[in-house]
C-alpha cells in the first residue's frame, strides 16, 4: 500500500468562526473551502498548508463525532488523513491483515472524496483516515 501524502490534519474546534478569526489574524489565511458534511455532523474549513490542508472541524450535533471528541478531550488534534490511489484496494490490504477498521468500506467526506477511518487501537492510539481524491476504482 503506498500512501499519495498527507492529505490533511484534522483538528476539532468548538467554534469555526473564531478558528477563521485567528488564523486570519495570526497567519493572514482564510478558508480555501468549507463545507457541512452532515452525516458526520459536521461542518469544515479547510486552510492550505504546502501540499496539505488543515482542517477545522466544528461539530453540528453534540452526539455527532466530533461533538463526543471535543466533549470527551476538548479542542485539538483529531486525525490525520493519508491520501491513497485506490481505497478499495488499500481497506482490503488492511483487512487481509486483520487491521481494525471503523469503515469497512469507503463513504463520502468533505470535498466528495472517498473515506474510511482506521481504529485507533491500531495505530498507536492516532485516528487515521485514508482518501481518495477520485471515484474509486474496483
Amino acid at each position: 500500500m503506498k500512501f499519495v501524502r498527507i492529505n490533511h490534519i484534522g483538528i476539532a474546534s468548538r467554534d469555526l468562526g473564531e478558528v477563521m478569526t485567528r488564523m486570519a489574524s495570526l497567519f493572514d489565511q482564510t478558508p480555501s473551502h468549507q463545507e457541512e458534511v452532515k452525516d458526520q455532523k459536521v461542518k469544515t474549513a479547510f486552510f492550505p498548508a504546502g501540499e496539505s490542508r488543515l482542517e477545522f472541524l466544528e461539530s453540528t450535533d453534540p452526539e455527532g463525532p466530533i461533538g463526543k471528541f471535543i466533549a470527551k478531550r476538548g479542542p485539538g488534534i483529531h486525525h490525520i488523513c493519508l491520501e491513497v490511489e485506490n481505497i478499495h484496494e488499500a481497506l482490503a490490504h488492511l483487512k487481509n491483515k486483520g487491521v481494525r477498521l471503523i469503515d469497512e468500506q469507503p463513504r463520502k467526506g468533505a470535498h466528495d472524496c472517498w473515506v474510511a477511518f482506521i481504529h485507533p487501537s491500531e495505530t498507536g492510539g492516532v485516528l487515521m483516515e485514508l482518501s481518495q481524491e477520485a471515484q474509486p476504482k474496483r
